[in-house]
């Protein structure tokens, strides 16, 4: 499906399909917003060749998964992001590919599936004119879909709380394989806005021909985005270490517990390990025993096996075992 979106020089706006590219043409002061909701087939790349869009730029949209970049051309800059197709609050998430070519009057959109910035984007344009600077346009579509990366994760915020106080509580072991698996999407999303930082970064620092360099109209857009790709980053790297931190800590803590039981179980091993050599001492069967005759030998033992524990637990406390 290719939609377009017409800013005509008097300043109306027009809705239409690939009809309009003509008009767009014949009218120099004309901005135009080109989406395309599709794969990257023989016409569409027939259409794009026609903006003069890089060989290698299409290859790289062209391609289901590519790591987001930006590179600057002749005529335009090329935004490669990664935006949500899903994310749900467990962070489960399916990424969606989505390709921006970015000239001084055209932006084009191409992506495979509906994509919920670009029709929130559809909604505001006209109100805003947001088309009269086809580049803050660009800025601000990835500035949309790197928030919705943060409402998520600022949702998941309360989750990893609550999972804290369940590792305390009576049913540890769901809360211990929900922060794994939590840790595990942490670790993807984060490689993702790692990705998505460095080309705000490039934006901002580097800029590009058509989306502003250093302190000039754009500058503040350009800022506001890396704010919020830097922000996502480390919200994303907080909550991954927190729950590496929650996961090590409960270890620890088992470890701690577990260690405390064998010790308990040591001492009364070692307890018992000379009163049953007392045992099995005088439970040996033979004639020679004078000790077996003894009128109070039975008591003589049981006393004998006394002391040795008492002896035995005062020694352990001595030595702080208990």
């Amino acid at each position: 499906m290719i939609r377009s979106l017409l800013l005509s020089a008097d300043g109306r706006y027009r809705n239409g399909s690939e009809e309009l590219l003509q008009q767009w043409r014949e009218d120099p002061g004309s901005k135009l917003w080109l989406d395309i909701q599709s794969e990257m087939t023989p016409q569409v790349r027939s259409l794009l060749q026609g903006f003069d869009c890089n060989e290698l730029a299409l290859l790289d949209a062209g391609r289901v998964r590519h790591p987001p970049k930006v590179e600057n051309f002749d005529t335009n800059c090329f935004i490669l992001f990664r935006g949500i197709s899903e994310l749900d609050e467990a962070l489960t998430h399916v990424p969606q590919q989505l390709a921006i070519w970015v000239g001084r009057d055209y932006m084009i959109t191409l992506h495979r599936g509906p994509s919920v910035s670009i029709e929130n984007l559809q909604e505001r344009v006209s109100e805003q004119n947001l088309l009269q600077s086809p580049a803050v346009m660009a800025l601000g579509l990835l500035h949309y879909a790197s928030g919705r990366y943060l409402a998520k994760l600022m949702a998941a915020e309360e989750r990893i709380g609550d999972l804290e106080d369940q590792l305390l509580g009576d049913n540890p072991n769901e809360a211990l394989k929900e922060l794994v698996a939590y840790r595990t999407r942490l670790r993807k999303l984060r490689r993702t806005f790692n990705y998505h930082q460095r080309i705000a970064e490039t934006i901002l620092n580097d800029g590009a021909p058509v989306l502003g360099v250093g302190e000039g109209d754009s500058y503040h857009v350009r800022r506001d985005l890396y704010d919020r790709c830097e922000r996502v980053l480390s919200l994303c790297t907080l909550y991954y270490e927190l729950c590496g931190d929650l996961i090590d800590g409960y270890i620890s803590l088992s470890s701690h517990q577990l260690n405390n039981t064998m010790k308990i179980l040591t001492i009364i091993t070692a307890i018992f390990v000379p009163i049953t050599f007392i045992a099995g001492l005088y439970g040996m069967n033979f004639d020679n025993m004078p000790e077996l005759h003894h009128e109070h030998g039975y008591f003589f033992v049981l006393g004998v096996i006394l002391a040795v524990a008492v002896a035995m637990v005062v020694l352990f406390r001595k030595i702080r075992w208990l």
